[in-house]
Formats: structure tokens, C-alpha cells, sequence
């Protein structure tokens, strides 16, 4: 089982676009944060607030490389939100095919 706090910080992540504009960004390879920040349309602490929450998530890496701050996607950052999202899966699939079944077989009696 996933750990509540760990799924709460990446849903909560994800759940802002421009958190998930920033990660859409970051596909394309690593990225200096001043250039993450650029064609927003907020102040550089507004950005650098959804970065802490993406970092709180392990979402995203930060590396200091000389005088500048870059960030890269964490390959594992939704591993959990994927394994629980996948047991959901899972389970409502099975609970929605039982149904289908009890309703095919009341179908099939009506019909006699």
C-alpha cells in the first residue's frame, strides 16, 4: 500500500497547471530555472514556490551548476501515484465486470 502523504504531495503537484507546465517543460531535458520562469506569466518567487512543491514531491531534481540552479525530472517521482492509481484500477475494473455479469445473467432470466 502507497503512502497516504506520498500520494497527497504528488496529487497536490500535479493538480496545478502551471506546476504541470513546468513538468511538460522539463520532458525536453534538463532546464536552468531562470528559463523555466521566462514565458510565465508570474513573478520568479511565484515560480520558484511551484518548484518547491514539485521538489517536495519528488517530482524534480534541482542541481546547482556554478551560479545557476537547473532541474530535471525524477524518473520515479510517480512510481506511488502510479501503483496506487493502478490498484484502483484494478479493483473498480473487477467490481464493474461483477456488475456486468449480475446484469447480463437477471437479462438472460427476464428472458425466459
Amino acid at each position: 500500500m502507497v503512502e497516504d502523504s506520498v500520494l497527497d504531495r504528488a496529487y497536490a503537484a500535479l493538480a496545478d497547471p502551471t506546476r504541470r507546465r513546468l513538468l511538460e517543460t522539463l520532458r525536453s531535458g534538463d532546464a536552468r530555472i531562470t528559463d523555466l520562469a521566462a514565458p510565465l506569466p508570474m513573478t520568479f518567487a511565484g515560480v520558484s514556490r511551484h518548484i518547491g512543491v514539485l521538489e517536495s514531491a519528488g517530482l524534480v531534481r534541482r542541481e546547482v551548476r556554478g551560479r545557476e540552479h537547473w532541474l530535471s525530472l525524477q524518473p520515479d517521482g510517480l512510481s506511488e501515484a502510479r501503483q496506487w492509481m493502478d490498484e484502483q484500477t484494478l479493483f473498480w475494473t473487477a467490481r464493474a465486470d461483477a456488475l456486468s455479469e449480475r446484469l447480463r445473467k437477471r437479462a438472460a432470466s427476464d428472458e425466459r
